[in-house]
């Protein structure tokens, strides 16, 4: 899968490189990223169980505009989703 999506969305923030080891670009991609960038992701996070597992606590912990999606999203990818616990709620601006 290519990355070419996700390094165009992060560069665009003023970073030099995409790094998926970054809960916090992770957060960011969750956040402000393209439909291009959210599909990159969810092909990535796919095949790398260790990312989905990382994805889904950035859910669980940062408030995103649309979490039950990423919940969703993740529980398609066969990971194990608890409906029931609570999510950050995102306040917009």
């Amino acid at each position: 899968m290519s990355t070419e999506a996700l390094e165009r969305v992060v560069t665009g923030w003023n970073r030099s490189r995409l790094d998926l080891a970054s809960d916090e670009m992770l957060a960011q991609i969750l956040d402000r990223g393209d439909m291009a960038a959210w599909q990159a992701l969810y092909a990535l996070a796919g095949a790398d169980p260790e990312l989905r597992r990382r994805i889904l606590a950035v859910v669980r912990r940062v408030p995103l505009p649309y979490p039950a999606f990423w919940l969703a999203a993740l529980a398609s990818l066969g990971e194990a989703v608890d409906w029931t616990t609570p999510l950050p709620v995102d306040h917009p601006v």
